[in-house]
């Protein structure tokens, strides 16, 4: 019998090229926007905000490469003065913060998301498990950085650490991981039929 399955449709690389800029634009701007929506805790220096979700996203989306270049964007704006991390705040001391391992930590959770999910191909999807998994993996990496620079920073010990930066967090970014799970599939169609035309 006859194979009838589709090829994937050839890339016109300008396209790519274009859209994927655009793409990696516009999800630097939701980590950004993330950054004016956070709540903070009398009991931790890291406040609830939604910019690891749109890290997160990025990876799930994009793929590990466009993922990382939008937090990558991110994290230079802010690094040079853009007022756009945790409290309205920027500049590089940000990075030497108690909470500022966490910034790090949005640059190698969207790396590992994307690398699960890999990068959206025409008629080629992605098992909700798959992305499920990829969005476990992100979130958990986003801590690794953090926790340790907590740790050092403030001078307490690891149950310290993971109290004050990681326990806190756990239903808020189980529920911010849901949503990730539920809404990639049809991102990355959107993003796939852009670039594919």
């Amino acid at each position: 019998m006859e194979n009838t399955t589709a090829a994937p449709a050839a890339v016109n690389p300008k396209r790519k090229a274009v859209f994927g800029l655009v793409h990696t634009a516009l999800f630097a701007a939701l980590i950004a926007g993330g950054t004016f929506i956070a709540i903070p805790l009398p009991f931790s220096p890291v406040p609830i905000v939604l910019q690891n979700f749109f890290a997160l996203l990025s990876g799930l989306v994009l793929g590990p490469f466009l993922g990382a270049a939008a937090v990558a964007l991110y994290l230079l704006a802010g690094a040079l003065g853009a007022p756009i991390f945790a409290g309205a705040a920027g500049g590089f001391v940000q990075f030497l913060q108690p909470s500022g391992g966490f910034l790090w930590g949005y640059l190698l959770g969207a790396i590992a998301a994307g690398l699960i999910t890999g990068c959206p191909v025409a008629r080629r999807n992605v098992s909700r498990i798959r992305i499920a998994a990829a969005a476990v993996a992100g979130l958990l990496l986003v801590y690794i950085p953090g926790i340790i620079q907590l740790k050092f920073v403030l001078d307490i010990g690891w149950a310290g650490a993971a109290t004050a930066g990681f326990l806190p967090f756990i239903i808020g970014d189980a529920v911010k991981g849901a949503a990730a799970v539920l809404i990639t599939p049809r991102l990355r169609r959107i993003v796939s039929d852009q670039v594919h035309g």
